[in-house]
């Protein structure tokens, strides 16, 4: 008899559902499988559909939602017994056969203990170069899904041995940890195994300052989290799991490792934007194109100076501050977090260390990028150059003196200041995400190797896309892993939905960025973002009208409250809002009306939605192509007008 969802309390009860290919839906809604008439269920509540591990049940963003055993969840593999309740009504999933309720029963030991060992030839054997949030989050995801059909062995020189385990170096080591706050979308959270949720996710942990939007799914907002933290859990996790995931606290060197890399199915290169072992295969993989983001053939690019601060603001004005202009960004959580300032060239070339015993410039701080920790005496200091940051030394610096003014904006006191860094920031276009390494020998089983967050994609953080683009890319291809893999060789055939997909992400992403750099002027011309602040500069020089700068300031902060409050209450009222811009220079309030607001129309909307490529493939289906073009971009990243993006990737006005 095959698997079924049988009613068990409430007017459906005795009633069978049986289990076939395709999903049974349950809601409101007439045209479900399982029609629920309580108010308490969604039009479309959930769904149970047959996957690689086994019958899984998914709430669909339902407002109530939906428990197994007594438990509230998104994601469920069901075991037979297992009771679930929607809008009051129960139900019970029922199998008498361990095949017919498990595709793969060698999956069995992931929930099972007592099923023995598979086959060493069944089992998929993947290198991870670079342990960052993405690579750490790809390979619990595959643990999670694959259970003993995967082993896993990530590879990343910041890390050191304690003891049995293995933990982030520290600053004396020469690692300076990343401290900067992300926001996660629940587009993504929530696709990450419920035990990594849970550990991420806990109180006092995250906020949730930025509002939902579109791109929020199953009833839940995006949150604010500290990168160095996301780390260190996820870390935590993959200690635990020394059975299938191996960490290996060295730099990955793509040719030492040619051979052994040669005799795995997988390598995924998550090391960053700068990735060696992505250009070492550069004749796999093509050479990026940075045309795309340029103007007048020059490649645009963006320096932004990082202040770690700590703001006295509450969450809504630092939103509403933030989205208004686009000189000063503060990303924080509850306040503590970097306040970003976009340079124009002329400030870029300010960035330099100097070195206080040889008097040599150095620019460290810009190009490496490192960390300068102010010290008793006021300083920044770069522990690894042994340089002091030269613009807060210089009495006369407009810089620091700009930077002062970003301070005074969103509300930090001088001494709420404790480091600085600089980075440099620009995309470019990537020909393919997917290559074939090495073929398949008769010793070796043909190795396909992946670009996954910014090695694929480095993305302009402004409007907040890497670490989100990152998660999706590790989420695709782990599913891709564990749809495709069957103890034989793998094709290209496997991954076209995985490029089609990454192809997606490279477009939507890097198209809404490019919105983020640049801006079309009265005269219709493209400029770069940073080149209308130059001309602000120069205007605030000529003894602009300030009171009216103030009040086109306001009156641009009133329409974008307007459109907030309903979804971010505790707004600042008028008189909190031209106290802040009484205290700034008429040089910084004509930069910052110069700089513009964030663009809504241009960099708001939904993300590209990983989950349509898990669904068959028709014949009409835009995942056919391993290439997506803007037009199938547009038909999974649909965009909704009048929303924007803040920092992270969640709609905010």
């Amino acid at each position: 008899m095959p698997p079924a969802i049988v009613g068990h309390e409430g007017p459906l009860a005795g009633q069978r559902f049986p289990i076939d290919d395709k999903p049974i839906t349950f809601g409101r809604r007439g045209d479900n499988s399982v029609v629920i008439t309580s108010e308490r269920a969604s039009r479309f509540h959930a769904e149970v559909r047959r996957e690689a591990e086994g019958y899984v049940l998914l709430d669909r963003g339902s407002s109530n939602g939906t428990l197994v055993n007594g438990t509230r969840v998104t994601t469920h593999v069901l075991r037979p017994g297992d009771t679930i309740t929607i809008g009051g009504e129960t139900f019970r999933f029922e199998a008498f056969d361990d095949s017919e309720t498990i595709v793969n029963t060698s999956l069995m030991q992931h929930f099972r203990p007592s099923v023995p060992d598979i086959e060493p030839e069944q089992v998929l054997h993947v290198t991870v170069s670079g342990g960052g949030p993405v690579g750490l989050a790809f390979a619990l995801l595959l643990d999670h899904l694959m259970g003993q059909r995967v082993t896993i062995t990530i590879y990343d020189g910041r890390w050191t041995e304690d003891g049995s385990r293995i933990v982030w170096k520290n600053a004396a080591q020469g690692n300076n940890r990343r401290q900067q706050v992300v926001t996660v979308q629940s587009r993504q959270y929530l696709n990450l195994p419920e035990d990594v949720q849970s550990r991420l996710f806990t109180e006092g942990s995250y906020s949730e300052m930025w509002p939902a939007g579109p791109d929020s799914i199953r009833g839940y907002g995006p949150r604010n989290i500290r990168i160095a933290y996301i780390e260190d859990t996820l870390l935590e996790m993959a200690n635990e799991r020394s059975a299938r995931i191996r960490l290996v606290p060295e730099r990955f060197d793509a040719a030492e490792r040619q051979d052994a890399v040669a005799k795995e199915h997988v390598l995924a290169i998550c090391e960053g934007g700068r990735s060696r072992t992505r250009e070492h295969f550069t004749d796999r993989f093509g050479r990026a194109d940075d045309s795309i983001f340029s103007l007048d053939g020059r490649h645009v690019q963006d320096v932004v100076l990082g202040l770690r601060v700590k703001s006295s603001l509450p969450d809504p004005a630092i939103v509403l501050l933030t989205v208004a202009q686009n000189r000063f960004l503060l990303n924080s959580l509850r306040g503590e977090g970097f306040l970003n300032m976009r340079l124009t060239d002329d400030e870029a070339a300010e960035v330099v260390g100097i070195d206080p015993v040889r008097h040599v410039f150095e620019e460290c701080v810009a190009s490496s990028p490192c960390l300068m920790e102010r010290t008793e005496d006021g300083d920044f200091h770069c522990s690894t150059h042994h340089t002091l940051f030269l613009p807060a030394l210089i009495r006369g610096s407009a810089l620091w003196r700009r930077a002062k003014e970003g301070l005074a904006l969103f509300g930090v006191a001088d001494g709420d200041v404790s480091a600085v860094t600089a980075f440099r920031l620009d995309m470019v276009q990537r020909p393919r995400f997917t290559a074939r390494l090495y073929s398949p020998t008769s010793t070796t089983p043909g190795t396909y190797g992946f670009l996954l967050g910014d090695a694929a994609n480095a993305i302009h953080f402004w409007p907040g896309r890497g670490l989100n683009s990152g998660l999706a890319s590790a989420i695709s291809l782990a599913r891709s892993l564990n749809r495709n893999w069957r103890g034989r060789p793998l094709r290209d055939a496997d991954f076209v939905r995985h490029e089609a997909a990454m192809s997606m992400l490279q477009y939507r992403h890097k198209s809404r960025a490019w919105n983020a750099m640049v801006t079309v002027d009265d005269q219709g011309v493209t400029r770069a973002i940073k080149d209308t602040i130059v001309q602000g500069i120069e205007e605030g020089h000529a003894a602009p009208d300030r009171e009216a700068d103030v009040d086109a300031l306001m009156e641009r902060l009133r329409q974008i409250r307007d459109r907030l409050s309903p979804r971010v209450p505790g707004m600042p009222d008028d008189a909190t809002l031209i106290r802040h811009l009484h205290e700034l220079r008429s040089e910084t309030l004509r930069t910052l009306l110069a700089s513009g607001a964030w663009e809504t129309l241009t960099v708001g909307g939904e993300e590209v939605d990983i989950d349509i490529f898990d669904q068959p493939v028709s014949a009409a289906s835009p995942v056919a192509s391993p290439v997506a073009s803007p037009a199938e971009g547009a038909l999974v990243a649909r965009q909704a007008d009048g929303q924007t993006m803040p920092p992270g990737g969640t709609p905010s006005v």
